[in-house]
């Protein structure tokens, strides 16, 4: 009777034994499942963002916080960079406040009921900027160039324009 007992304890045991070993092996795959999962993402992800980092210094390569020679001109000639691009970027902004149908810069006339207006600007270098602007049918791009006069006024200058046909 003994034996039987300790035959029973022993085969318990053993079944036990195998069903911790099964459950822990289960465990551990679907942990190694996991993390290779984790990996694969953060490694696409690394990519991604090598990839965006790429494109963003290829986009901020004509943009004036990214020409150091630019911002140095602006320096040399005593001026804070931090206020003066804002005036920049405020003072072609002003001009969307205009009266009658002509905009102050922007060469065409609004085709629709709403008036042009720049959307958005982008300072090149210290005597350049381009420009969208819309009248919420029709858009198109302009290039400025600026210079701040001995007076400290800020005079704009359009140089090139364009207007994109438009879609039906």
């Amino acid at each position: 009777m003994k034996n039987r007992i300790f035959m029973y304890l022993f085969l318990f045991s053993v079944l036990l034994i195998v069903f911790q070993y099964v459950n822990s092996k289960n465990i551990i795959d679907k942990y190694e499942n996991d993390i290779q999962a984790y990996k694969t993402n953060i490694l696409e992800q690394e990519q991604r963002l090598a990839t965006l980092e790429e494109n963003n210094y290829e986009l901020a390569h004509f943009n004036i916080e990214g020409n150091e020679a630019a911002l140095t001109y602006f320096e040399d000639m005593g001026y804070k960079t931090e206020e003066l691009i804002p005036a920049i970027i405020d003072g072609l902004y002003s001009m969307n406040n205009y009266k009658g149908e002509d905009h102050p810069i922007v060469p065409y006339v609004s085709m629709t009921e709403s008036k042009m207006v720049i959307n958005k600007v982008r300072i090149l270098n210290h005597k350049w900027l381009i420009a969208d602007f819309t009248d919420s049918q029709n858009w198109g791009e302009i290039f400025v160039t600026y210079e701040i006069d001995e007076n400290n006024d800020l005079k704009y200058k359009l140089v090139e324009y364009l207007m994109y046909p438009v879609q039906y």
